[in-house]
Formats: C-alpha cells, structure tokens, sequence
C-alpha cells in the first residue's frame, strides 16, 4: 500500500514540475489552438467552436488577442463576428457584426487568450494549495502504511 502510495504522490509531484517548468509552452500552444479553432469556427456542431463560445460568452471576450481576430477568418466574410461575442443578445444584428467599426461598440473587445491565461495563473494558488493538501495526505498515509508494516513483521501474529 506504501509502494502504491508512493507511486501515486512521485507522479503528481512530476506533473507539477512539468506543467510549471514547462507553462510558457503550454501558453503558445493555447495560443496557436486558439487561432486555430477561430480559423475553422463554424456553426455546426463542432466541439471547437462551442469551445470557442463557450470561452467568449463566459470571459465576456472576443477573438484571441481582439475582436478584430474575427477580420481574418472564413466565418466573419459570410456571416461577421460571432454571436457569443455579443454584450447583449437582444442588440446585434447581423449588419453589425459584419461591420468592424459598428461590432466595436456591441462586442466585447478584448482577447480571450490575456483573459483566459491570467484567469489560470489566477487560479493557480487555489489548484496549488489543493495539490498540497493531498500530497501532505499521501505522505502520512505512506508513513503510517510503513509503521503498520514495520509493526507486523516486529510483532509476527501467533498460531491459534
């Protein structure tokens, strides 16, 4: 149980150091698959683009680094800026969000990749603070697991 215990704790402990060595490549891969899914968003039920609105509608942002992201993709020649980059629901039209100038004023302007990375960094102490908690719990659960079995082999049960 020991070993098991320690096996469990020894792979957390190199994710962690992982994940923090290397955040800075997980930042640019965000940022790349971000840009990606705005490339290909769509309307259909792809999961990338429900990603995409799901992000813009709970960040309150638009596009990666800004809502003129948009401009470059295949989605806003056809049909303008998403709905789910909208203030308000009730006040944008279609002629808006093919507009620029006229979707600045109904459309949240700033990025999602800023928002969504300082909200992780933001949340990190939380999600530390956490992984510290249950390490500390693995590692008396690793001590108490030796002592019992320290206590065993010292004491060896009697035939009866």
């Amino acid at each position: 149980y020991a070993m098991l215990l320690s096996l469990i704790f020894l792979i957390v402990l190199v994710a962690a150091v992982v994940g923090f060595v290397f955040r800075h490549e997980i930042k640019t891969n965000f940022e790349s698959n971000l840009n990606l899914a705005l490339r290909d968003y769509n309307v259909t039920a792809d999961r990338h683009s429900e990603a995409v609105d799901t992000i813009q509608r709970t960040l309150h942002c638009c596009g990666v680094q800004n809502y003129s992201d948009w401009e470059r993709t295949e989605y806003f020649t056809e049909r303008g800026i998403p709905r789910s980059c909208c203030k308000s629901q009730d006040d944008c039209s279609e002629e808006d969000l093919k507009d620029l100038s006229k979707a600045k004023l109904k459309v949240f302007v700033d990025g999602c990749f800023f928002l969504v990375t300082s909200t992780m960094e933001s949340k990190m102490s939380v999600v530390a603070g956490i992984s510290f908690g249950i390490a500390c719990f693995q590692l008396v659960g690793i001590i108490l697991a030796c002592c019992l079995s320290q206590y065993i082999t010292n004491n060896q049960y009697e035939m009866v």
